[in-house]
């Protein structure tokens, strides 16, 4: 079984509250899990590895400055909304999906963990109002259509090293997906950071929103 350990392999600069809420989350969704099934229950076994590290991509592609809004469209059970939120507690996290059950779990893990900068709500994308400094989401669909949702959510203010937009955590053959894509973009290959075979195809595509 791949533990904890894996996350601070990776990310050895954790503060002790960090380490502690990264330490719960297995539990935390173990339990929630065997009321709602929102993780595989034969993916408990590399929880840490296919969930919560495949998460923190992101965090090897930019550290999000303090304040700023990120928007996780198509959540699931919190990913990579969740990690993220425990890397960057001084940002702020809007996790979003259409089935209520997930965002009960995404509730109940918040509250568990204590977090106090993640805000989770059922509602479709397209329906949201406010604007953020990044969209982040995990193969929710093709990227032609999720960009048609997202397009007009991003904030016009920069406060970062990257341009706002869209960071989105995908895997395989991207070549024909993104051929229709105007915006400027650029892949990530996860392999780079992470010596896992899991993220051998593993990938983090940005696309300039702003």
């Amino acid at each position: 079984m791949i533990t904890v350990d894996i996350i601070f392999k990776y990310f050895p600069h954790l503060t002790d509250l960090q380490k502690e809420q990264f330490s719960k989350l297995y539990d935390v969704y173990k339990e929630w899990n065997d009321q709602i099934n929102v993780v595989s229950r034969k993916d408990f076994d590399t929880f840490y590895e296919k969930h919560v590290l495949h998460s923190l991509g992101i965090a090897e592609c930019i550290e999000f400055k303090e304040d700023s809004d990120i928007l996780d469209v198509g959540t699931g059970g919190g990913f990579p909304g969740i990690p993220l939120a425990i890397m960057y507690p001084d940002s702020h996290f809007m996790l979003v999906d259409g089935i209520g059950k997930k965002i009960k779990v995404v509730n109940g893990v918040v509250e568990a963990l204590g977090l106090k900068n993640v805000t989770a709500q059922q509602i479709r994308a397209e329906e949201i109002k406010h604007k953020f400094d990044f969209i982040i989401s995990r193969a929710v669909t093709q990227m032609p259509l999720f960009l048609t949702w997202v397009r007009k959510r991003i904030k016009k203010q920069q406060r970062n090293a990257y341009p706002n937009g869209l960071l989105y955590l995908k895997g395989g053959d991207l070549h024909e997906e993104m051929k229709t894509v105007r915006e400027y973009h650029e892949t990530v290959e996860l392999a780079d950071f992470f010596e896992e075979e899991f993220f051998e195809t593993k990938k983090v595509v940005y696309v300039d929103l702003s």
